[in-house]
This record gives structure tokens, sequence and C-alpha cells, in this order.
């Protein structure tokens, strides 16, 4: 008996969905439990009246013990992560603890959080959403904004764990912050990065390490346009929320003469085209005036009454503000934004945010 294509890819969606599930099930009881034995190791840490070499001894013997029992995965290095872990979250404990747990009777080796551990999985709010690989990597980040950052972004977004380092490493949460005032960078670390207007998905500056492209060697227009179609998932990816891939070279003719935008793109999130022009040396006001071009004609002539006005980005190497402040009308939808073809340094964006908020705030 023959089946249905449509049938078949019904029943492989659904087994591949409950697949996924599984698996981040097993991530959060792995993370759910670490928290636990944080908890665990905190109390017993306490009975020593805070001395410190009583906590590394009950860490010590505990790992010894673990290992015997259970195998790999207990080390005292790891132990020491999940402590860590539950002081830094543990604000988060009373969620954990709902009123069906304080119904149940609680044996010596049961707590309230292991019991009802199940029923938090299916829950929301969720007190975690991330393997415990993303954590162990979000302890290291000292910032508390900006850890807040990355995990909400992470979870939203579903980084891998490769991802969230590789956003990290760009030092994704500085240049978004220095495109923001200070109730925006409070936001940030509260509710991520929300796409509400144009400006919020800027970036500055873009970063392109991805496509393997050196300062020193000579590459063209079309070079870093071709490298940009190759590595598209990175590029949307870097891009931010929303971004879906629509053209390249696109044609626009006037009086007979061809014009040619790089790069098309449409973002859901704010629902209007999003046009990309490159150009590797230093923003000129023609290069603005011919993107002012194109918005216009998108709008004109290509966009629906019910999407909003198309914003076009000039990605440069060099962006001169004066240029830009004289050349475009205030409340336009162009910008521009510089890239670069390698990592920034975190320290060099945590000074200019630094500076930029002595600024903002008056030198205070």
């Amino acid at each position: 008996m023959k089946i249905t294509k449509a049938f078949f890819e019904e029943i492989k969606d659904l087994i591949h969905s409950a697949r996924a599930t599984v698996a981040r099930g097993v991530d959060l009881v792995q993370v759910y439990t670490n928290f636990e034995i944080g908890w665990r190791i905190v109390e017993q840490e306490q009975k020593g009246k805070g001395r410190a070499e009583y906590g590394q001894e009950v860490i010590k013997a505990l790992a010894e013990r673990l290992t015997e029992e259970f195998g790999m995965g207990f080390s005292a290095r790891n132990l020491a992560s999940m402590k860590a872990f539950y002081l830094q979250y543990q604000e988060r404990r009373p969620i954990l603890q709902t009123p069906s747990a304080k119904l149940k009777p609680v044996g010596k080796s049961q707590s309230p959080i292991v019991q009802t551990l199940s029923a938090q999985l299916g829950s929301t709010p969720r007190p975690f959403s991330l393997s415990w690989s993303h954590y162990v990597f979000l302890l290291s980040i000292k910032n508390p904004d900006e850890r807040s950052f990355y995990e909400i972004e992470s979870a939203s977004q579903d980084w891998t764990l490769k991802e969230l380092k590789r956003q990290f490493d760009s030092s994704l949460y500085e240049r978004l912050a220095l495109s923001r005032d200070k109730k925006g960078i409070r936001r940030l670390a509260k509710e991520g990065q929300i796409i509400a207007n144009p400006a919020d998905i800027l970036k500055e500056p873009l970063v392109l390490e991805f496509l393997g492209l050196h300062e020193s060697h000579r590459y063209s227009e079309s070079d870093l346009e071709t490298a940009l179609i190759d590595y598209l998932e990175h590029f949307l990816l870097e891009l931010g929320k929303g971004f879906l891939f629509e053209s390249r070279q696109r044609r626009f003719t006037f009086d007979g003469e061809h014009f040619f935008v790089d790069l098309v793109f449409y973002n859901r999130l704010l629902r209007c085209y999003v046009l990309i022009d490159l150009k590797l040396g230093r923003l000129t006001h023609q290069n603005l005036g011919q993107m002012l071009m194109y918005v216009n004609t998108f709008d004109r002539e290509i966009k629906l009454p019910e999407e909003n006005p198309t914003i076009g980005i000039v990605l440069c190497r060099q962006k001169n503000k004066a240029i830009v402040e004289i050349t475009l009308p205030k409340g336009t939808n162009i910008h521009a934004s510089e890239y670069q073809l390698y990592l920034p340094s975190k320290e060099e964006l945590q000074r200019k945010l630094i500076e930029w908020g002595n600024e903002a705030g008056g030198g205070k």
C-alpha cells in the first residue's frame, strides 16, 4: 500500500519534534539536578560556619564518593560549578517550589524541586530553559546585565552553545548597547533585543569574520557580496532577528539606465523590506543618495500598503557621521553601518560603552 508524501512528512515531523522535546527535557533535568546539588552543597558548607577550607573539603569528599558511585561528571571542578550556579541563580529557587510540591511529603533525599521537576518542565514561566553547557559558559560572564542578555537571547533564538560563544566573542551586547540610551540598555538586560523600530536592528559594527576575508588581501564588492551569500546563514545570524533573504543584485531602471542594489531582505518583525548596499571604502554622500533612490523606489512601486516603510543600510568600511547628518533628512529610514572582518576587542568596546555612558550622564 502506498502512502502520500504529505502523510509521511507529517509523521516524520512528529517524530523529529518528539525527539527534540525529549532531548531538551534531558538537558533541563540535568540543569535542575545540578541546581539542586549546588543548593545542598551550600547548605552543607554553612554547617562549617563559613570556613572556606571546610567548603573545599566538602566538595573534595563529595566528588570522590560520587565519582566512585556514578563515574565521570562529578569532579570537584564540576561540583564547584554547580555550587556557583546555585549561588548565581538562587533567587529563582522559590519559582521551583510550587504549591503542588508543598502538598507532597518530602523525604530526606527528596526536595520540592526534585518532586515537581517533570511538572516544571511543562510550565511557564520556567526558571531555566538552556542546557547545562550553556549555563556553565554564562557563569563566566561577570557583568550580570550582560549575562542576563545572553541567557534571554540564547533561549529566544535557540542558539547552540557554539552560536552563543560566537555572539559573545563578537561583543554583541556591547555593540547593541552602544546604539541605545541608558533606558534601552536596561531593557537589553531584562528583555533581550526587542525589535520595534528600524534602529533596533542596527549594530555598530557588524562583524563578518566568518567570511574568511583578510584585511591585507585585495577583494572587490562583488567578492564581498558572493562571500556573504555563501555564508548566508551566518550573515542572517549576525544581522539579527526576523530577517529573510529575498534577492541579490535587484535591478532598477531609470530612463534606460540600470542600477543594482546588492542585497534585499525582508524583516518579518518590522514587516518591511531591508535593502543593503556594500561599499569597500569610506562612505560618501553619493552612496547615501543612491540608497535614498532605492528606498523611494521600493516604497512607491513594491511594498504593499499594509507594510511599513523600507529600510536602507549602506554597509561600509568607514562611516562619516558628519556626511550622514548633512546628507540625510531627519527621521529617514536610511542608515550607515560599519563592518569589520575581524572580531572587535571586547575591552575596547566596553571602554567605549563606559565613555558613552559618562557623556550621556554628563560625566557622572
